[in-house]
């Protein structure tokens, strides 16, 4: 007992003896990746464009696009994982082959799947074939049918293209589902109408075999193709969102006939394959956005990614004005649940640190750095942020034995943005900001951030408002976070570190 007091207090004198002389070193600790829970892919391959499926006992299944590094002819089969609370998934494996190079579907592009008024399961689905199937062109609306979702069977006869004045080639991602108000099935779908460009057309059905056309339900006169539309409604307000421009955007209206407005804003995460192709699923009264955040490129750490990666799910959320806003899934809490002790420590510049809160002060052309430790594999940090009207603060990540350096995730006011680009603190304020998402940092003296992560992904939230996920390697391997302040003042309070059991 004798001992156990004695270490106790050699331990305490030590603690105070760092904080007394300005200790600017943490020790490393342990660092081990974790089996992906909340972002999964599979092994060796990539999730492409989700399909969101709620089923009547509370599961969540999203079926996907199988990407690899070795496509062959024939790629892009539908596989399947299914979560009751997005912070565990179970693998389903291969539902949904790709055909042969005589079909119509070598390539299988993204759709939509749901149950009909019977009962019985139906997915659209995208077929891709380069050869342009004798002059019908490149793509088309096919349909296989299900009794138990597991297995699916093709219907080659209810196949069908493109109408006259639209594109044969572009003509993909079927959204099928049944409007009670016309007792009857509405199939959307990504078009290229040959004047007006990009449009989401609409198709009705009373037999989800015969479909009968109906024009375009929305018309930017913006982008190419507007990719994977889904159409939703929250409160009285009714949402589109697509996909283009390696970005998921929406727009919004009053009725489910349009029209559509694009607000000033209209996209809640990052640009360049950060988020895409993101369609919806509400689950147990809860309405999330269901997409994939890309794979990295060829060099890492750039916050530039290629097409198809892990799934990424934003939980939604309506403001005040109708626009949207995203946040971290609420069951994440469920997950997350064990208090990591809070410490930090100066590495540079003016920092206080009192309690959970450090403060932060750097003249311009310099930085200021706290370190709060090895970053833990798996983690959900939140904390309130106040800083300078155009200044620009952050997340560190860096600062081990192995590697001293530290790269910034921005909260960027000055440029009126969050984002990531591997940068080192230094040169934070002398390159523009590539990988980034819009965010008006006026509307709030304090801004309540987020942070989840999981091995190299690292999901930013702010306010209920906005999101900018990104892939932090030099995050990972033993890393510590820390935060700065960059030429400007800043305040980080009420900082909590949460992992798993």
């Amino acid at each position: 007992m004798r001992k156990r007091f004695s270490w106790l207090l050699a331990v305490l004198f030590m603690a105070c003896s760092l904080a007394a002389c300005g200790q600017k070193t943490l020790p490393d600790e342990p660092y081990e990746a974790v089996t992906r829970r909340l972002y999964p892919a599979p092994e060796d391959a990539y999730v492409g464009d989700t399909m969101p499926f709620v089923t009547d006992d509370g599961t969540l299944e999203l079926y996907y696009l199988y990407d690899t590094d070795h496509n062959g002819q024939g790629y892009h089969p539908v596989w399947k994982y299914s979560t009751k609370d997005l912070c565990s998934y179970e693998d389903h494996g291969e539902v949904l082959p790709f055909g042969q190079m005589s079909d119509p579907d070598p390539a299988v592009g993204t759709g939509s799947v749901m149950q009909d008024q019977n009962g019985l399961f139906h997915l659209f689905y995208t077929g891709h074939n380069d050869t342009g199937n004798g002059g019908k062109g490149k793509e088309c609306v096919m349909h296989a049918m299900s009794t138990d979702r597991e297995n699916w069977t093709k219907i080659p006869e209810d196949t069908f293209y493109s109408p006259d004045h639209y594109s044969k080639d572009d003509f993909r991602d079927p959204e099928v589902f049944w409007v009670e108000e016309e007792q009857c099935y509405w199939l959307l779908i990504a078009a290229r109408e040959d004047v007006k460009g990009g449009v989401v057309a609409r198709y009705t059905s009373t037999d989800l075999k015969n479909w009968e056309f109906q024009g375009p339900l929305y018309e930017p006169h913006a982008q190419y193709m507007l990719e994977c539309p889904d159409l939703f409604r929250i409160g009285d307000t009714w949402y589109l969102t697509y996909s283009w421009d390696c970005v998921t955007y929406y727009a919004m209206g009053d009725s489910m006939y349009g029209p559509f407005k694009a607000p000033a804003d209209n996209v809640l995460d990052g640009n360049g394959f950060i988020f895409y192709a993101a369609k919806t699923a509400e689950l147990a009264g809860t309405r999330y956005l269901c997409g994939w955040l890309g794979r990295a490129g060829w060099v890492s750490d750039t916050g530039m990614y290629e097409w198809a990666g892990n799934v990424l799910n934003h939980q939604l959320l309506q403001r005040e004005d109708g626009t949207l806003g995203v946040r971290a899934p609420e069951t994440f809490s469920q997950y997350f649940t064990t208090e990591k002790p809070f410490q930090a420590v100066k590495k540079d510049g003016k920092v206080s640190i009192k309690k959970n809160t450090i403060t932060l002060s750097a003249a311009e052309g310099s930085t200021a750095l706290a370190d709060m430790g090895t970053r833990p594999p798996t983690m959900m940090l939140e904390c309130d942020v106040k800083l300078d009207p155009d200044g620009c603060v952050g997340f560190a990540f860096g600062g081990s034995q192995e590697d001293e350096t530290y790269t910034a995730l921005c909260l960027d006011a000055g440029n009126g943005c969050l984002h990531y680009e591997g940068l080192e603190l230094a040169e934070v304020s002398q390159s523009d900001p590539v990988a980034y998402t819009r965010f008006d940092f006026s509307q709030s003296e304090v801004h309540h951030v987020t942070l989840v992560c999981e091995n190299e992904i690292v999901v930013l939230y702010i306010d209920d408002t906005k999101a900018l996920s990104s892939r932090i390697m030099h995050s990972t391997d033993g890393a510590h976070i820390g935060v700065f302040a960059d030429g400007c003042g800043a305040e980080f309070s009420n900082i909590t570190m949460k992992l798993p059991e």
